[in-house]
């Protein structure tokens, strides 16, 4: 049987048009080629889960193969997400509990017919963009095993890049569905918050949090977002589509770009941006250069400032068991215990200052476009630097939640070592499409 591996949704719509009862001989050969020592599974499926997933499905597709656009379709879900009857972990054994229920997106994605073919590695509590920060190892790069894949969303961005899986579940609060993207050379939407429903979740940030997508092409991304997004009246950040943005962009569209964008000294890394945006230029797109110091500003609120306290709240009673814990997020949640009451409002004034004239900014404007991480480094270099780097990789992320915002991970022109470089697209909440 040829292999499944690299299938677009619209690839294995079209094996399963031919023939539907093949799907159990299908994901059955998929799932035991994979391999359960790769790191960046913490937990695969079994052979009843998996058919227990198929099951009720297949009748249904037989009647009206419409309404099930996902039919078939394996996917993996990161795991400080819940998948009924699976342990989930966020990579912190000390934690780990089985799931009563299904995520509100994941049932929404199962009933639409995906299949969970697998939970993901990830940094410890979503506590970092590295992917470094797991008691199952570092999930390397997909180009280049000496480099960090990006995080926390690790395990999730190396299944999809690899091709194991259609597509694949994150979660981003300060860039974690978009480093890990741009790392690997795939698609990564980091949808309006509220869209898709944080019930199920265990939250990094409560109000900075949403689910995200990696994808192989913006299509799929979309059409995944879509069948797993809509209103939740359990959960109390759920919010409904006010129907205002622009369908779609205009031709010729007005991109904002960083008017002295920051590499922190990396040549390739600023080599590829450059060609990124000579293609955007020859693609039609009339880019304008901003002052981006209040992006940056932003920014630094999120790790440099009391919203890390809303890590320290989601973490709870584990803080105090700091040797069941990765130390370097042990360290970073612990801080928050040193913020009053008063510095987290006199925080969000800041916050709100700050995203006012930011959305005042990209009015003007189609879309700003950013690289998605002005470098990259190796895991070696990642020991001697844990905190520093991770830093470097969220200056072009970590502003987008606290402003609500939109935001697409592309791949883009790779640099001269043959590691990916990836750009992203921001815009105001519900531009999403």
């Amino acid at each position: 049987m040829a292999s499944t591996f690299g299938f677009t949704l619209q690839e294995w719509q079209r094996r399963y048009q031919q023939d539907p009862q093949q799907i159990y001989v299908l994901l059955e050969a998929h799932l035991a080629a994979l391999n359960s020592e790769d790191n960046a599974w913490i937990y695969l499926a079994t052979f009843a889960q998996l058919r227990a997933q198929i099951d009720p499905l297949l009748a249904s597709y037989q009647r009206n193969p419409a309404a099930l656009p996902l039919f078939g379709v394996p996917f993996a879900v990161k795991d400080n997400i819940d998948v009924a009857g699976w342990p989930t972990t966020a990579a912190c054994p000390a934690l780990t509990f089985t799931a009563e229920q299904d995520a509100f997106a994941v049932a929404r994605l199962k009933a639409a017919g995906a299949i969970v073919i697998g939970k993901t590695n990830l940094d410890q509590y979503a506590t970092g963009l590295v992917g470094t920060r797991s008691p199952w190892g570092a999930v390397s790069n997909t180009f280049n095993p000496a480099y960090v894949s990006g995080g926390s969303s690790s395990g999730s961005a190396s299944v999809l890049a690899r091709g194991l899986v259609a597509f694949s579940l994150g979660t981003d609060t300060a860039g974690s569905g978009r480093v890990p993207a741009g790392f690997n050379n795939i698609v990564g939407l980091k949808p309006t918050k509220g869209w898709l429903s944080a019930s199920g979740v265990l939250p990094a940030c409560r109000l900075n949090d949403t689910l995200s997508i990696f994808a192989l092409t913006v299509e799929d991304a979309f059409n995944v977002a879509c069948a797993a997004g809509g209103y939740d009246a359990g959960d109390a950040y759920s919010r409904s589509n006010p129907m205002t943005a622009p369908a779609s962009l205009k031709a010729q569209p007005d991109f904002a770009i960083p008017a002295n964008p920051e590499f922190f000294g990396d040549a390739l890394a600023q080599a590829a941006w450059e060609k990124a945006l000579a293609a955007l230029q020859a693609g039609g797109v009339t880019l304008h250069p901003i002052d981006f110091s209040l992006f940056h500003q932003l920014a630094e609120q999120l790790y440099y400032g009391p919203w890390v306290a809303e890590r320290t709240v989601a973490v709870g009673e584990m803080l105090d068991r700091p040797e069941e814990m990765d130390p370097v997020v042990h360290g970073i949640v612990a801080s928050g215990l040193k913020y009053s009451a008063v510095d987290a409002y006199k925080a969000e004034y800041l916050r709100a200052e700050l995203s006012r004239q930011i959305q005042q900014t990209l009015a003007q404007l189609d879309a700003l476009v950013v690289p998605t991480s002005p470098t990259i480094h190796t895991l070696e270099e990642m020991k001697q630097e844990p905190v520093r780097y991770n830093s470097q990789f969220g200056t072009y992320t970590n502003f987008t939640n606290l402003a609500d915002l939109s935001a697409l991970a592309l791949p883009a022109p790779f640099r001269a070592d043959g590691l990916p470089a990836g750009i992203t697209l921001i815009a105001p909440a519900w531009h999403d499409r």
